[in-house]
């Protein structure tokens, strides 16, 4: 039987093609990200009953009018990925600038208690849902030149461990790593070397199963998409 699935940030990277293999494999998606144009070609591709939402996560009052509207229409969601995030521009972190590292965090964590706050309630009133808040191999040890980055995933980390143990029985809390994929995230931190590591199209084929086979004995145990 086919899952509703919630992803945050499906324009592009790990977002777009989790979005598209979960269609893929009969289930529904409801997705948002900041690209007008991406979402318009999400939804124009492939209609009802997928639904596609043009919002910054950061704003809270968006979310909050998202979620609502989805709930109307199809009920709590079987799984949640907090998947939209940025990375900062290399650089030492006195040479962050403000506005930068201020935007940073309120997506990468602010974000995520965003589509927290107002989706869990009905996934909690359901009795079941799983909630994977993506994490990196930067939420678990550290770089010079990416302390905004690493920081917002150590974050994520503890969010996410702090509210499995809120949780009532039916529910899971996930910190899930993807791994080092060839993103274009990861071009910025890399340059010409991310062409070196993981394709999406090979990462999704494991990272979709992968996702479908968690389960509450996960709750609170942060996880890596295999290799």
């Amino acid at each position: 039987m086919g899952k509703t699935i919630v992803i945050t940030g499906v324009s592009r990277g790990l977002g777009r093609a989790l979005t598209e293999n979960f269609i893929d494999w009969g289930h529904t998606v409801i997705g948002c990200a900041r690209s007008e144009e991406a979402i318009a070609n999400l939804q124009n591709k492939y209609g009802k009953p997928h639904d596609f939402t043009s919002l910054d996560v950061a704003e809270n009052v968006a979310v909050k009018s998202w979620v609502t509207e989805f709930l109307k229409t199809h009920g709590a969601p079987d799984i949640v990925i907090n998947n939209a995030a940025l990375v900062n521009h290399l650089a030492p972190l006195w040479e962050v600038s403000q506005e930068e590292f201020d935007t940073l965090i309120d997506v990468n964590i602010k974000g995520v208690a965003n589509v927290i706050r107002h989706g869990v309630p009905a996934m909690i009133e359901r009795g079941s849902g799983i909630i994977i808040n993506l994490s990196s191999g930067w939420g678990r040890s550290t770089s010079p030149e990416v302390a905004p980055y690493c920081a917002s995933k150590w974050a994520i980390e503890g969010l996410t461990r702090s509210l499995a143990q809120e949780l009532p029985p039916g529910l899971a809390a996930i910190p899930m790593s993807p791994g080092i994929i060839h993103t274009d995230m990861l071009e910025t931190c890399f340059g010409g070397e991310a062409a070196a590591y993981t394709p999406i199209d090979e990462w999704v084929k494991k990272a979709v199963p992968f996702i479908l086979g968690l389960t509450t004995k996960e709750n609170g145990v942060p996880v890596s998409v295999p290799a």
